[in-house]
């Protein structure tokens, strides 16, 4: 995590502590062999999002304390997976980002120019 990069080159910053996020729940969107998601992506999800990512089979909304998942609402910041990133932007409705604290990984899946146009602290 301490060599971790950010979409700028620079160190991966924090996501969210609150909720806690992050695929080891660290509050950082840090990744791993073991995260086949790729939980790259620091998003400020919003309703629109909610009801895709919900449309396509996974519910985010709906707390899951057995996997230490607290139920998203619209405003949380929240790692999520690149490709479902993807998915949504292609669909219309990608949340915007934080390319700070959104992991340099994310770049093998998602073209720079779609995550840039998003970022919330580039603007």
């Amino acid at each position: 995590m301490r060599d971790a990069k950010n979409l700028l080159g620079r160190p991966l910053e924090p996501c969210s502590f609150k909720p806690l996020t992050g695929f080891y729940r660290d509050g950082h969107c840090s990744t791993g062999p073991e995260d086949l998601g790729v939980h790259t992506v620091c998003a400020q999800v919003t309703e629109e999002f909610l009801e895709f990512s919900k449309r396509v089979g996974n519910d985010l909304s709906t707390p899951r304390p057995e996997w230490r998942f607290p139920g998203l609402k619209p405003g949380d910041r929240w790692c999520l997976c690149a490709a479902r990133w993807l998915e949504a932007y292609y669909a219309g409705c990608a949340p915007p980002i934080f390319a700070a604290s959104t992991h340099e990984a994310a770049l093998e899946i998602v073209p720079k120019e779609f995550l840039f146009e998003k970022a919330l602290d580039l603007h």
